[in-house]
This record gives C-alpha cells, sequence and structure tokens, in this order.
C-alpha cells in the first residue's frame, strides 16, 4: 500500500495491518532461512511496509 492509502485509515486499523506484516515477515525470514524463499525482495518490501506505518502513527501522536 502506499503512504496515501494508509494515511486513509484509523489508527487500530493501522496497528492490526502492522501486526499482518509482522507475522509475514517472520514467516519470510523462515522461508529464507530453510531456502524455501525466492524472492528475497520480498522482507525488504515488508520492512518498509511497517516503517511506513509506524512513520504515520508517529505522526499522529
Amino acid at each position: 500500500m502506499k503512504a496515501k492509502e494508509l494515511r486513509e485509515l484509523k489508527d487500530a486499523e493501522l496497528k492490526e495491518k502492522m501486526d499482518e506484516l509482522a507475522a509475514e515477515g517472520m514467516k519470510l525470514r523462515f522461508q529464507k532461512a530453510t531456502m524455501q524463499l525466492n524472492a528475497t525482495s520480498k522482507i525488504t518490501s515488508n520492512r518498509r511496509e511497517i516503517a511506513r506505518i509506524q512513520t504515520i502513527l508517529a505522526e499522529r501522536r
């Protein structure tokens, strides 16, 4: 999602989305460790998405 789309969400929805992304990131790291992950760029995009959400939440405080 783009930052503009994320800004339209409420705080609770953002936190829920961040939890989902964190769980997905954990799965991606396990897949990488067991050599089952083909597209390692998914890890980077996942981290950036989490950072976007954290930035938006910090702006709102």
